[in-house]
């Protein structure tokens, strides 16, 4: 998954370098130093709590527009995904556990070659998009460790560091508390992305129907990534009124 995200960051962080006319060099911050202590765990799961993560384990479907480009319907009860793009004239539906699924192009059923890259494409689109919708929740994801950081600003920070497992062991994610307990930035140290420690503001928090809260605004430097129309619910059914997966 966070390859994924990697890669979409690399070209926006790319954008960014241009935009901004300076180098690596100068937007760059070191890798704090740190130790995994039972503190930093415990204002971990203060920062899941702030989210209301046990209302997001509650939200069996949620829907999303990423950054104007993909419209997302993830059924988190059976992992289905559908990704509407192109302006509606391409949906993709299909299964994220058999990558089996339907698609069609203007109205018309795709044939199955183009399915299956069609599935492929929105397959990459959910593992990135999801992972900006809420990835407070996945603090304790196997192979993570979590390290309380000194905030120059003040404070402590909470570092997320994947040290196991994945294709790039090593990225750290720190997670800088707001007033409200829910995150107002991170800072991310990413093998791909040539910045060390780039913040990314987390703005814009949106209460679920579920009660889980989910972040719709990423300022960086003078770039903002944006989520709209988003929605959840405990089920597809109670989402839409329908269900888009029957057939599947």
């Amino acid at each position: 998954m966070r390859s994924k995200l990697k890669l979409f960051a690399l070209g926006l962080f790319g954008a960014l370098l241009i935009v901004l006319g300076v180098g690596r060099a100068a937007l760059s911050r070191p890798l704090p130093d740190g130790a995994p202590t039972a503190e930093a765990d415990a204002a971990a799961r203060a920062l899941i709590a702030a989210v209301d993560g046990e209302a997001w384990e509650r939200t069996g479907a949620v829907t999303w527009n990423f950054a104007g480009r993909h419209t997302h319907l993830w059924d988190r009860q059976r992992t289905m995904h559908q990704l509407v793009s192109d302006g509606g004239d391409t949906v993709v539906r299909y299964s994220l556990t058999t990558m089996k699924g339907v698609a069609t192009i203007r109205g018309e059923a795709a044939p199955p070659e183009k399915t299956e890259k069609l599935i492929q494409s929105a397959y990459a689109a959910w593992i990135n998009d999801s992972f900006w919708l809420n990835p407070v929740v996945k603090a304790f994801d196997e192979g993570t460790v979590r390290i309380l950081v000194p905030l120059e600003e003040g404070g402590q920070g909470v570092m997320v560091q994947y040290r196991q497992g994945g294709l790039t062991p090593g990225d750290s994610y720190l997670w800088i508390p707001g007033p409200d307990g829910r995150p107002k930035a991170w800072r991310m140290w990413v093998s791909i992305i040539p910045i060390g420690g780039l913040e990314a503001t987390w703005a814009g928090w949106t209460q679920l129907s579920t009660g889980a809260w989910v972040s719709t605004e990423h300022k960086i430097g003078p770039m903002t990534l944006t989520l709209t129309d988003v929605k959840g619910a405990a089920s597809v059914m109670e989402l839409l009124g329908e269900d888009p997966f029957v057939g599947l």
